[in-house]
C-alpha cells in the first residue's frame, strides 16, 4: 500500500508575465522546496555552489529570447509570484543541463518510458498517448499540473516541476509532447535548455510548427522528443547538439525508453553503452504490455489495459514503474514520480500521482478541447493507494 499523494491543478491565464506570476503565486512553497532541492543537488554533480549557478544562470537570458521571444518575461513573472530570485528560476529551468555533469551519475538522467498509440493498435480507435515520468525521488513533491490559456495560442495541459515552463503535455490543437533522457551531451556554449524547446512545441498550432520547434532549436544535451497528433500521426525523435534521428510506428505502436534506436549519434558511436541499462528491457516491456490495448473496443478497458502496462514491475526496482533503487551508483534516487494516459480523440487527461502501482488513474477537471475559462484556478488531484 503506497501513501496518498495530491498534485496542485493550476489554471493560468494572460500574457507571458501574467502567466509567470499566476504560476509562481499558485506553486509557491513547490518552488521554494525545488529551489532547495536543486541547491544541494548541482553542487554534487556540478561543484558548483549555489552563488555561482546564480551568477552564470543569466547567460541564457539570450538565447531563450531568441528562439521563444519573450519567454524570459514568464520565468521573471514565476520569480516575482514566488517572491525568489530571477536567476533562481532560470536555474530550475535548465536543471536538465545542471544535472549532467557528473560522468559517474549513472542515474542523474531523466529515466522515462513514453509512448502513442495510433487508432490502429487501440480497441476504441482513440489516439492515446503519455508516460511513466521518471525523475528524482526528492521531486515528487514539487509536480505541478498547468492548463495555461494564452492570447492566440492554443491552450496547454502539462505537468511539470514547479517553476518550470516546460515538461510533458499537450494541447487544444490535439498535438502533445512527451520526452526522456538520453543520457549524454558534448557541445559547448550555452544552449537551449530543454523546458523551453518543450514549451515550444506544446504552444505549436499543427505539425509543422510543433517539428520546427524542434529542427530550429540549439541544444546542448541529448534527448528523446515523442510527438503525437491527434488525427492519427506521431513520430518520435532522438534529438543532439548536432543531427537528429527519428522513427515512426509499427502497427500504430510506438515507445521509447532511454537509449538511441532510430540511429547511433558518430560522435559517441565508438563507446556508446546506455547510461540507463535498464531501458534496454523496459522498451520490449512496455511495447509487448500495450499490444493489450487493442483487444478491447472500451474505453475504459484500453484505459485499464495501458495502466497495466505501465504498472509493469519486470526488474522491480528498476522496472517500468520504477521504484528508489539504493544500490544504484548515481547522486540521487529515480522513481516515477507522475504516470500519464492522454486521450487526444476525445482530449481527457487521466494522471496517476507518484508511481503508478500505488495510485490510480484520475482524470483531470480540464479537457484539452474545452474552451471554457471560467473554473477553479487551484484545486487537487489526490491518488490513492
Amino acid at each position: 500500500m503506497g501513501t496518498a499523494l495530491e498534485l496542485p491543478t493550476i489554471e493560468v491565464s494572460g500574457g507571458r508575465r501574467d502567466v509567470g506570476r499566476q504560476h509562481g503565486e499558485a506553486a509557491r512553497s513547490q518552488i521554494r522546496d525545488s529551489i532547495g532541492y536543486y541547491r544541494e543537488s548541482f553542487k554534487r554533480i556540478t561543484g558548483l555552489e549555489w552563488a555561482e549557478i546564480r551568477r552564470g544562470a543569466p547567460r541564457w537570458v539570450t538565447p531563450i529570447d531568441s528562439y521563444l521571444p519573450g519567454i524570459s518575461d514568464e520565468i521573471r513573472g514565476i520569480a516575482e509570484g514566488a517572491s525568489v530570485d530571477f536567476a533562481e528560476v532560470l536555474a530550475l529551468n535548465a536543471r536538465g543541463e545542471l544535472s549532467t555533469h557528473n560522468p559517474f551519475a549513472a542515474e542523474a538522467e531523466e529515466g522515462c518510458s513514453s509512448y502513442a498509440l495510433l487508432p490502429e493498435a487501440a480497441g476504441d480507435r482513440h489516439v492515446y498517448c503519455g508516460q511513466n515520468w521518471d525523475w528524482r525521488c526528492e521531486t515528487v513533491g514539487t509536480v505541478v499540473l498547468l492548463r495555461i490559456v494564452q492570447p492566440g495560442k492554443p491552450t496547454i495541459i502539462m505537468q511539470t516541476e514547479a517553476g518550470q515552463v516546460g515538461r510533458h503535455g499537450a494541447n487544444s490543437a490535439g498535438i502533445a509532447l512527451n520526452a526522456n533522457g538520453l543520457g549524454t551531451r558534448w557541445g559547448k556554449g550555452i544552449g537551449v535548455p530543454q523546458p523551453i524547446i518543450r514549451r515550444k512545441i506544446l504552444e505549436s498550432v499543427e505539425m509543422q510548427t510543433a517539428l520546427r520547434a524542434v529542427f530550429e532549436s540549439q541544444q546542448t544535451l541529448c534527448t528523446n522528443l515523442l510527438i503525437t497528433h491527434k488525427d492519427g500521426f506521431a513520430i518520435d525523435l532522438e534529438t543532439t547538439p548536432d543531427r537528429h534521428g527519428w522513427m515512426y510506428p509499427t502497427d500504430g505502436l510506438l515507445v521509447h525508453t532511454n537509449h538511441f534506436i532510430a540511429f547511433m549519434p558518430e560522435q559517441i558511436a565508438a563507446t556508446y553503452r546506455p547510461f540507463s541499462v535498464n531501458s534496454l528491457w523496459r522498451l520490449p516491456r512496455l511495447t509487448d504490455g500495450l499490444r493489450a490495448a487493442k483487444a478491447t473496443g472500451d474505453s475504459a478497458a484500453v484505459r485499464a489495459a495501458i495502466g497495466t502496462a505501465l504498472r509493469d514491475h519486470f526488474g522491480h526496482p528498476n522496472s517500468v514503474c520504477k521504484h528508489g533503487d539504493a544500490t544504484s551508483q548515481g547522486t540521487d534516487l529515480n522513481q516515477t514520480i507522475a504516470s500519464s494516459i492522454v486521450d487526444l480523440t476525445t482530449g481527457e487527461y487521466w494522471l496517476a500521482p507518484g508511481s503508478p502501482c500505488e495510485s490510480e488513474y484520475r482524470r483531470l477537471p480540464w479537457n484539452l478541447y474545452d474552451g471554457a475559462a471560467s473554473r477553479p484556478r487551484e484545486a487537487a488531484i489526490a491518488g490513492r493507494a
